[in-house]
């Protein structure tokens, strides 16, 4: 592409939000998804989180290469869709995995049946994955730039001790995806929300029978939480409008719409 001054523009560019939705078990990630306007979900083989939701699905998709039919097919059809959510990517990197060590293959070029032996092993197979899934968010940002759809990516996340080297070692919540892939689409997302069922906790009163007074007892509501921006115990943040936004709504995309409308004033 040849460039010149002509080329040059001003204005904001509105275009939709590339969102990753992290998140515990069962909180309703994959509801959130699901709520966005015109979507269709594409689920991936080990997670059944749309079974039950009344939106667009495509079939289950078992492989990397179906993964890639299904985006292909929203790039050259049809249709009135804004958004597609995967569903999830904890579930899609042991596909992708799979593909880069058929495709790959050990350090003489065959099948292997480990990404750690891919091109002969010391992390070579996880810097070999990043070219694939770099083949699924260059597809969603043409699909987000030439038809204009947002998308959704919803993944698990682990518990991990993080090193951080101004403080003492503390828990977090991660990403459950390796830590190459999950630094390269954290990056590329332009929202990074974290879900999760509220809780609470109180500390036990010293009965003076023998009690340890600093136990603490958790408790909850039920109530389901959107968390907006990043804190030492889970990821989180935006660009522009969206890293404006309260930092703790309820988990529903009416309320984390209705917070966007706001900031955006």
């Amino acid at each position: 592409m040849a460039f010149d001054l002509s080329s040059i523009t001003t204005g904001r560019v509105d275009l939709p939000p590339r969102i990753i939705i992290l998140g515990t078990p069962k909180v309703g990630k994959s509801t959130f998804g699901c709520s966005a306007p015109d979507v269709i979900a594409l689920p991936i083989k080990g997670e059944e989180g749309v079974d039950d939701l009344d939106c667009a699905k495509f079939p289950t998709c078992p492989t990397f290469d179906d993964v890639i039919s299904a985006l292909a097919s929203l790039a050259e059809g049809e249709h009135k869709y804004r958004y597609v959510m995967l569903d999830s990517t904890s579930t899609l990197e042991p596909m992708i995995w799979d593909a880069v060590c058929r495709e790959v293959g050990d350090k003489n070029g065959r099948p292997c049946s480990q990404i750690e032996l891919v091109a002969g092993g010391y992390g070579k197979g996880y810097a070999s994955a990043l070219s694939y899934w770099r083949r699924i968010t260059d597809t969603l940002d043409y699909l987000r730039r030439e038809r204009g759809m947002g998308c959704v990516l919803t993944g698990h996340v682990k518990v991990k001790v993080f090193n951080d080297p101004l403080v003492d070692p503390y828990d977090q919540f991660q990403w459950d995806v390796h830590q190459q892939a999950a630094s390269c689409l954290l990056k590329w997302a332009d929202v990074i929300l974290f879900a999760r069922h509220a809780q609470y906790t109180r500390t036990l009163e010293d009965t003076g029978k023998g009690k340890n007074p600093d136990r603490v007892r958790a408790s909850g509501t039920g109530e389901r939480r959107l968390y907006t921006q990043e804190r030492p115990a889970h990821p989180g943040g935006g660009r522009g409008v969206y890293g404006r936004l309260p930092y703790e709504i309820p988990l529903s995309w009416a309320d984390w719409m209705a917070a966007v409308s706001a900031a955006s004033k």
